[in-house]
């Protein structure tokens, strides 16, 4: 089974890129233009909603690569890796990352987040988005530590894990994000549909349990039950101390093993993560409070989420020079902070567009000149693009989803269209996005098949259309 690091060089160019036929990046005959969808007869699931969008957005695309682009990604998630049933008259959609056969609970939010516009006008996609939560219900019942859930009981390569493995896991990656990423879904479900129906006995009971753990992993009580290790030669592949983590003095923040990369933290307080939790508890407590009047249990979310929200402002934020004030990525409570951003979201980067600060506030400009800066051990200027990486796949890589996020948090035109130039010439011929590639040879990327940044880049697109439609009315 593949894993998040399956990629072989072979003269500099990884095996994602052999045996395709794939022209070089600064190829332009038309002939290329020619769609890269798999065939109407083997997509997993067709939305009418989808499929009109793709035709009025393209409409409005003067560049035709960009055209291209947008109509081979975007439905990228619905074509290729969801797995939609009705049984028993509760509807279930199980979501593969794409070259992985697991569904992590934060790609599967991440994948189908950009088609909740639609569910108004498309009863089906609105089902299928509903049996994601039904789903994702599930899951945090079977381990609310777990990250990555398999289709059934059928157990992973990562059983030999030290952790408390079960059949129904892929791997058990302790991270925030995966509890968030699914009140987020949930919450903007409900916002738009105005179906509250989902927010059953199952959803209420999982969502007690994302608090209860929220809470546990302050640690005012000790380590709690979480630990993991792993034996390997990667040592962002394991935890440091029994498997616990590096000492932590417990201020409120909330711990998390793993980073949305699905690497080890170096300081367990993750800032980005934990601003999300602050915003995805606020959501959380709205729906007990007015879907299912459970006020009591509304309360204990908001306690929850001013706790860390005042733990932040007190311990995460640094003054750095050339900067002033920003925000640290990891902290550990004794006063330690590590500063970097990770491409992977939630990052720094990526706060405005979670919902957990907006990018007019003077703390997120700092920050953001900072992450956007060689002063980021993880930012990479090359001759094809500049943008974040992270340790996850090496030094030198840049993913394009930070190239998307930056773009998808400007206010400016300029950068937007910048941003959407190095997209344009580093998807190396294939017509997708990857997961990273060398920033001075884009033919040397990893993960062919990565759907999260399919449909992250078809977002950006439609907001860009929604916001700076003249971008797209010329050839960038």
């Amino acid at each position: 089974m593949l894993t998040r690091r399956s990629f072989i060089k072979i003269n500099g160019i990884t095996t994602a890129g052999i045996g395709m036929g794939l022209k070089p990046a600064w190829f332009t005959d038309l002939d290329q233009y020619q769609t890269k969808r798999i065939s109407a007869n083997l997509r997993r699931f067709n939305s009418p909603a989808v499929e009109d969008k793709i035709v009025k957005v393209k409409a409005t695309i003067a560049d035709p690569e960009i055209a291209w682009l947008f109509e081979n990604c975007y439905p990228n998630t619905l074509d290729t890796t969801v797995k939609f049933n009705d049984k028993d008259g509760k509807v279930d959609t199980f979501v593969i990352t794409g070259d992985i056969d697991a569904m992590w609970l934060r790609d599967s939010s991440a994948q189908v987040w950009p088609y909740l516009p639609l569910i108004k006008n498309d009863p089906q996609l609105k089902n299928l988005i509903l049996g994601v939560l039904n789903r994702q219900a599930k899951c945090v019942l079977i381990d609310p530590y777990a990250n990555a859930f398999n289709e059934r009981a059928t157990g992973s390569e990562w059983d030999t894990d030290r952790t408390d493995m079960k059949p129904e896991l892929h791997e058990r990656k302790w991270e925030i994000d995966s509890l968030c990423y699914p009140i987020r879904l949930a919450y903007n479900y409900w916002k738009i549909s105005g179906d509250s129906g989902f927010f059953d006995h199952d959803w209420q009971k999982a969502g007690k349990l994302i608090v209860d753990t929220f809470k546990t992993q302050q640690r005012k009580k000790g380590h709690g039950p979480y630990h993991f290790q792993r034996k390997t030669e990667v040592s962002t592949d394991t935890a440091p101390l029994s498997g616990y983590g590096n000492p932590i003095k417990p201020v409120g923040l909330i711990c998390s093993a793993f980073r949305p990369s699905d690497d080890a933290t170096i300081y367990s307080f993750l800032v980005p993560s934990n601003f999300f939790a602050v915003t995805s508890l606020r959501q959380l407590a709205e729906m007990y409070e007015s879907i299912a009047k459970d006020h009591s249990t509304g309360l204990n979310c908001r306690a929850l989420a001013n706790e860390v929200e005042t733990a932040l402002h007190k311990y995460a934020i640094i003054n750095r020079p050339g900067f002033g004030n920003i925000l640290a990525y990891e902290v550990d409570g004794f006063g330690n902070q590590l500063c970097m951003d990770d491409a992977n979201v939630p990052s720094l980067l990526a706060l405005p567009y979670l919902g957990a600060m907006k990018a007019t506030d003077p703390l997120y400009i700092a920050t953001r000149k900072f992450v956007l800066s060689t002063s980021n051990p993880y930012f990479f200027r090359g001759k094809a693009a500049e943008g974040i990486g992270g340790p996850h796949v090496g030094l030198g890589y840049i993913w394009p989803m930070s190239i998307i996020i930056r773009a998808i948090t400007s206010t400016n035109p300029a950068e937007i269209t910048t941003c959407l130039k190095w997209l344009k010439h580093t998807h190396a011929g294939t017509g997708f996005m990857h997961e990273s590639f060398n920033k001075d040879n884009p033919a040397d990327f990893t993960r062919k098949w990565f759907a999260w940044a399919n449909t992250l880049f078809g977002e950006l697109i439609i907001k860009t259309q929604q916001s700076h439609p003249e971008i797209l009315k010329k050839v960038i």
